[in-house]
């Protein structure tokens, strides 16, 4: 079943794994043990803002029960901030730490190189806008498979 469609997942999925790589080579690269690459990541998308876990499941897309345990993990390890919303005692707010805007910075730094390191390839910024575009599409087609049953 080697369709364009089938073709795709297989590629975002690869290409996801490989990004999980390169981000656990600069973290060994830089000494950073405590920490793995998914959390990491987590942190990235908590950035400069402070929000719920239950927010960063949703923006981050990942897992509700993984994002607590790697929450949990991350406010032992300094890089996370967790306090009680000061609105709702239930919720639970988080931000980033003077070592977790650290690590986010070196991320930063990572992402900027690679933006360098492409430059004058094949990888133009044009076609990445492209890429963008259609996995956005696919993104919106995968949301509705969810939401409305397949009606696209």
């Amino acid at each position: 079943m080697n369709t364009p469609y089938y073709e795709s997942i297989q590629l975002i999925e690869r290409l996801h794994r490989h990004f999980l790589d390169v981000l656990k080579v600069e973290l060994d690269k830089k000494g950073v043990q405590d920490i793995n690459n998914v959390q990491c990541m987590i942190l990235y998308n908590v950035g400069k803002e402070e929000m719920t876990v239950g927010e960063l499941t949703i923006r981050g897309y990942y897992l509700g029960s993984n994002v607590s345990y790697n929450v949990k993990k991350m406010v032992e390890n300094g890089y996370l901030i967790q306090e009680r919303s000061v609105h709702d005692k239930r919720s639970i707010r988080v931000r980033l730490s003077d070592k977790g805007i650290e690590l986010c910075d070196m991320v930063s730094e990572m992402f900027t190189r690679h933006e360098g390191q492409i430059e004058g390839t094949e990888v133009t910024p044009e076609r990445l806008k492209e890429m963008n575009q259609t996995l956005k599409m696919l993104e919106r087609f995968w949301a509705q498979q969810t939401n409305f049953g397949g009606v696209f």
